[in-house]
């Protein structure tokens, strides 16, 4: 069912353009705004699902781990992100990369993720998660295609299998997956890692409401991209998270589904289903 995005408080909007331009105070950002700072953290936030200074921080951070994912030196990184030194990673909260900036640059050497598969309503799926949060959900029917994926994606991090059963770390998130494949409601937390720029498409996605669908060029519009209608399905192309990052509710202008990184029976499936509960 497709229906139009909400309309977005367009002083919200404008504050977000200011976060992703510069650092502005929270009482720089409500003065330019006209709002005052109080009802400014709380709308933005509500909105958003982050306070100003959160997604400042997110934002910095999406910066700094696509410039080391190209290669780039990390100090020239560090600064380019907007940290003034090595130590603000951390006392700004980027210590989100779970590692130092050189350990990040080179692949996430050490970087501890364990994996399993588990059967669902949707067929086979291999559960990924750090310490943080589910990092990636791949569906597929064969084992190996599916191991491979994730080695590509993670190709220097300690990669663990373990037995779901017997693991008392994965084995609730295992559950909790399955639960939220099958449609139902499970709380999973997420380890999402790309550009600053996907993140925001991926946290756009989960604001859309299940049974309802945007069209790419609506939720450009929405997120302050009214142009980034082909950026925003590259975004959901690159993501790693089956049905959690909903990005099987973004559909083509012309209402058709478009593509779906996981087969378009697959995605058929989860708005018929989504449709029929709503």
């Amino acid at each position: 069912m497709k229906t139009p995005a909400t309309t977005a408080d367009p002083r919200l909007e404008r504050a977000r353009a200011l976060l992703d331009g510069g650092e502005p105070t929270l009482a720089e950002l409500a003065a330019a705004v006209g709002l005052g700072a109080t009802q400014l953290q709380r709308r933005f936030s509500a909105r958003f699902g982050l306070s100003p200074a959160e997604y400042l921080a997110q934002r910095k951070l999406g910066k700094l781990k696509s410039a080391l994912r190209a290669g780039s030196d990390v100090s020239a990184a560090l600064y380019d992100a907007g940290y003034g030194s090595p130590s603000r990673v951390y006392e700004d909260g980027a210590a989100k990369l779970g590692m130092t900036p050189a350990q990040f640059r080179a692949g996430a050497p050490g970087e501890e993720i364990r994996w399993s598969l588990v059967d669902t309503v949707l067929g086979t799926a291999l559960v990924a998660t750090t310490r943080r949060g589910v990092c990636m959900v791949e569906l597929g029917a064969n084992a190996d295609v599916l191991e491979s994926k994730l080695r590509h994606e993670f190709p220097n991090a300690a990669l663990q299998r373990v037995d779901a059963g017997r693991d008392e770390f994965l084995a609730p998130r295992l559950h909790a997956v399955a639960e939220r494949l099958a449609g139902r409601v499970a709380e999973v937390p997420l380890d999402l890692v790309g550009t600053a720029f996907q993140k925001k498409v991926w946290d756009a996605l989960m604001r859309i409401p299940a049974g309802e669908t945007r069209s790419y060029a609506e939720l450009a519009a929405a997120m302050g991209h009214p142009r980034g209608a082909r950026a925003v399905a590259n975004a959901c192309g690159r993501n790693k998270v089956a049905v959690l990052v909903p990005c099987h509710r973004v559909v083509r202008g012309d209402g058709s589904l478009g593509g779906y990184r996981w087969g378009l029976p697959v995605k058929q499936q989860l708005l018929r289903r989504e449709a029929a509960h709503a």
